[in-house]
């Protein structure tokens, strides 16, 4: 009687199939059982991919910057002479806000675009977070000019907390030749709610673009010029650039 080679083929396949799953099972962090998508990640496993996807295909850092008081007030107001309102601060956060996140995309990262109080911020998981603002437009006096910005202070990484600072500092004055008002920081900017929503593991700061007053003009007909300081601030971090030292001007002549 001739023998057949299809019991001994199952047996082989099966062995296969089974020294695969047990393979992914041990590769897979158990995280991805527990939220339930294990099947998504072994149907992304086992789907064949083009030789060139599989050596090229580089995963996407993710960044979030939230339009202040977007979704939920005006944020500073200005009015003319007669009471009416000319701006808000909100739009123009959200102005600044869009351009930000256009130009970072354009750059490669996963942008997303908060509200103030977005749902999705808490336990928010990225590379880092800026939240951007602006002043009052009360007039307060020739100095009111400027930018501010603070780091979130409970974070895992204080150390990268003030790199991002650092960089957001010394790119967006290089950039929008505004004066940085590390004096006038405030409280509500160090305890900013979204820093306590976040996972602490995602580096944040929230920078004050200038005063909506002395600073309108730079503010809202050079949003292009404001936006890219804050990029650059950002990708000086992702990047890990160098910031050069602020020259000590000689006193002594």
């Amino acid at each position: 009687m001739s023998s057949n080679p299809r019991p001994v083929r199952a047996i082989t396949t099966t062995l296969g199939v089974a020294l695969l799953l047990a393979t992914l099972f041990t590769a897979l962090p158990s995280e991805g059982l527990a939220n339930g998508n294990f099947y998504e990640r072994l149907s992304l496993l086992l789907t064949p991919r083009a030789p060139d996807e599989v050596s090229t295909a580089q995963p996407q850092l993710r960044i979030g910057i939230v339009a202040g008081h977007l979704g939920n007030d005006s944020g500073a107001v200005c009015v003319d002479g007669n009471g009416s309102v000319t701006l808000t601060e909100a739009e123009v956060n959200l102005d600044i806000a869009a351009i930000v996140q256009q130009q970072l995309q354009g750059a490669g990262y996963v942008v997303d675009l908060l509200n103030e109080y977005d749902t999705r911020l808490n336990g928010y998981r990225a590379l880092a977070i800026v939240s951007i603002h602006n002043d009052s437009c009360e007039y307060v006096n020739d100095q009111a000019s400027g930018f501010k910005v603070a780091a979130a202070l409970n974070t895992n990484d204080i150390n990268r907390a003030n790199r991002l600072t650092a960089c957001l500092v010394d790119r967006y004055q290089k950039i929008t030749g505004l004066d940085f008002h590390a004096g006038s920081i405030t409280a509500d900017m160090r305890e900013y709610h979204s820093f306590r929503e976040i996972d602490p593991s995602t580096v944040a700061a929230i920078i004050e673009t200038g005063f909506l007053n002395l600073d309108r003009e730079i503010l809202t007909k050079e949003t292009n010029r404001v936006a890219t300081g804050v990029v650059d601030g950002i990708l000086c971090f992702t990047n890990n650039e160098n910031i050069e030292p602020t020259p000590i001007p000689n006193l002594n002549p």
